[in-house]
């Protein structure tokens, strides 16, 4: 079995074409790649994944906030596939007072696609905080956050098409992010894939249930998953392998993928 390092190892160098275009493990990476850590490294305006990847390979596997993320990074850079997207708008906030933990960052695909990635739960009071108050709050300040990302984002590169990721915590603002952003901006959108996120209340959903872009919305989850089926979903749900049990499921590096 394998999971998505193996998989930059296998077809890391085969670019992105229209014969093999961007997929859903592609769009794991890149959600993956927002839980890196930026802050332990200077950080230009814009860069590539080569370049981060130059950067962080002179980090140990413990000096990352996750075992298997130096590993990704470093295959990434290394990889055709990967290696000379660009990367931009790296936005990393916390706030003690309003319970916030946000982090975005945007990864261009190509001249005509870009993917915004929202990064989940950190290691900080603040995020453990905020993912406790999805739980009885409308909203919490880091999908605000979310919103006004993406809008910024799309304004800024109003020629591009947009796809959005996240994973945990970053697939539910990816998520919310969609829902509540403006036509204009909704109808760019290529595709939201949320990687194990956990979903909304009631009056969420039903506030934005006639919302069109609910149509490309896709949740993943893993076979007992815990996380990702807390809260109310309208998006369809995709079950995939994960090799854990329980809780430990939520570790995307668990989950087995099969080619493309």
């Amino acid at each position: 079995m394998a999971n998505i390092v193996d998989y930059v190892l296998w077809r890391g160098d085969i670019p992105i074409s229209e014969e093999y275009p961007f997929n859903e493990i592609d769009s794991m990476i890149l959600a993956r790649f927002s839980y890196l850590i930026f802050e332990k490294i200077e950080m230009n305006d814009v860069q590539t994944i080569k370049s981060i990847s130059e950067k962080m390979k002179v980090f140990n596997n413990d000096e990352f906030n996750y075992n298997g993320d130096r590993a990704l990074i470093v295959n990434l850079g290394q990889s055709r596939r990967f290696k000379n997207m660009v990367v931009t708008d790296y936005v990393k906030s916390s706030d003690v007072e309003t319970e916030k933990q946000f982090s975005a960052i945007t990864i261009h695909i190509s001249d005509a696609e870009m993917h915004v990635s929202f990064e989940g739960t950190d290691k900080t009071v603040n995020g453990w905080k905020e993912d406790f108050n999805l739980g009885f709050m409308e909203y919490v300040p880091a999908q605000i956050e979310g919103m006004k990302y993406l809008g910024k984002i799309a304004e800024k590169y109003s020629n591009k098409r947009i796809r959005i990721g996240g994973h945990s915590k970053g697939g539910n603002i990816a998520v919310y992010s969609a829902i509540s952003i403006d036509t204009k901006v909704s109808n760019r959108i290529i595709k939201v894939d949320n990687f194990d996120g956990p979903g909304f209340g009631k009056n969420v959903i039903v506030k934005y249930t006639e919302r069109k872009i609910w149509n490309k919305i896709f949740s993943y989850i893993p076979q007992d998953s815990v996380v990702g089926r807390l809260l109310e979903h309208r998006e369809k749900c995709i079950i995939v392998l994960s090799l854990e049990k329980g809780i430990y499921q939520h570790d995307i590096y668990s989950w087995q993928v099969i080619k493309d």
